[in-house]
């Protein structure tokens, strides 16, 4: 049973969530492993953007920083700073947030447990999904 379901993921054979302030690639998502329970991808936050206060109800939620620089904010304390090889372990429902406070982008691996905390995101007014294989399209602001 478990040769059935495990296997490698291509980074372009999923697609590409986009929103203002960046990128999202789910490589593991229960809707297209059968079997899996927890969601994981890498989330790309442009220079000066973030994701705003928020919290995910039923999910607790891992970050590891794998380049970039930023501010991330727990429970409403006070934002520290993160740096590559940094984690950070959001418990189910605590309010947090992350902000690229550096000139490149920051890259972040995030993982779900349980999966369908990264459903919120399709409804966002900013949400599109770029096809796997295509290049999502990098748009400068004036």
């Amino acid at each position: 049973m478990l040769q059935e379901i495990a296997r490698q993921i291509d980074p372009n054979s999923v697609s590409t969530q986009t929103f203002e302030w960046g990128a999202i690639k789910w490589f593991v998502r229960p809707e297209h492993i059968s079997g899996a329970g927890v969601t994981f991808g890498e989330v790309v936050l442009l220079p000066g953007k973030g994701h705003d206060r928020h919290n995910h109800p039923q999910s607790e939620e891992i970050l590891y920083v794998l380049s970039g620089e930023g501010l991330q904010m727990l429970n409403d304390g006070e934002p520290f700073p993160i740096k590559p090889g940094d984690t950070i372990y959001v418990p189910t429902a605590m309010f947090h947030s992350t902000l690229n406070t550096g000139w490149e982008p920051l890259r972040l691996l995030a993982m779900y447990n349980p999966a369908g905390a990264e459903k919120v995101l399709e409804a966002l007014p900013d949400f599109q999904e770029i096809p796997a294989g295509k290049v999502p399209p990098i748009v400068r602001g004036k």
